[in-house]
């Protein structure tokens, strides 16, 4: 059997990179944070770009992805029916709660966010498709993690990383908070990601009664809780209800 092609795989390196920051990457920077010949990162680099897989910004010659990937990733994004079931629940559930709704599926012990709807309101939002969130302080991930859906990796597990002060590192405190999703039926994350935000999240079921994926919504700690730091009521009925729609689109006899 053929080994991998190592071209291909510093390619894929460099586009985990540009997708993985919020910004422009410079040659030097792709090349040193890779371990890579400053003319081996020019030479890849050229070729997505001449794929369009990668953009070139004019002004800094800084790097970023390329419309061309983007296409891809949307046309996964299309054919994935657990998304399509969700879109216009998910558009309801922003309109009546208020707030951003994501909805997430499990990848390489992460969150992967497969489709976001913006808060209806006029303030600046950043769209979240394609971005990763940490399973254990997320309550997208909770949720994947108390059904078994998804799983901490074992080399992750003794080094839970702390987000804030509030995120669940220990294992034996996170194990309590999803045996408690798994009763309750919900999930949530008050400030556990980051500070002043909060997060609810509700399961979906496919067929069989599966859990294949999460529903959540997020924004302020003081819209998403009451004045003792508790989840609103309203809130989780509504994330809960969205769940349930979902399911039922997607052939769950229970939930």
């Amino acid at each position: 059997m053929a080994g991998p092609v190592q071209s291909i795989e510093r390619a894929a390196a460099i586009l985990r990179l540009l997708a993985g920051g919020p910004r422009r990457l410079g040659l030097g920077e792709v090349a040193a944070s890779l371990g890579l010949a400053k003319g081996t990162a020019h030479g890849i680099l050229r070729t997505l770009q001449h794929v369009d897989f990668v953009e070139q910004d004019a002004e800094t010659g800084k790097y970023q992805l390329g419309a061309a990937l983007l296409h891809l990733g949307t046309s996964y994004l299309d054919v994935n029916e657990l998304r399509s079931r969700s879109l216009n629940w998910a558009d309801a559930l922003a309109a009546r709660s208020g707030e951003a709704v994501r909805l997430g599926t499990p990848l390489e012990g992460q969150v992967l966010i497969v489709h976001h709807v913006f808060r209806p309101d006029d303030t600046f939002q950043t769209l979240d498709v394609g971005s990763l969130l940490p399973l254990h302080a997320s309550s997208l991930g909770k949720v994947l993690l108390a059904f078994g859906t998804a799983t901490v990796e074992p080399d992750r597990a003794p080094g839970l990383e702390a987000y804030t002060r509030h995120t669940l590192t220990d294992p034996e405190r996170l194990a309590r908070a999803l045996a408690e999703v798994r009763e309750a039926g919900w999930a949530a994350e008050i400030q556990e990601m980051s500070m002043g935000e909060a997060g609810l999240a509700a399961p979906i079921r496919g067929h069989g009664g599966l859990v294949v994926g999460a529903i959540g919504l997020s924004g302020p700690v003081e819209r998403i809780c009451d004045s003792q730091g508790k989840p609103r009521p309203q809130q989780i009925g509504l994330i809960r209800e969205a769940a349930r729609a979902i399911s039922r689109d997607l052939g769950a006899a229970r939930w």
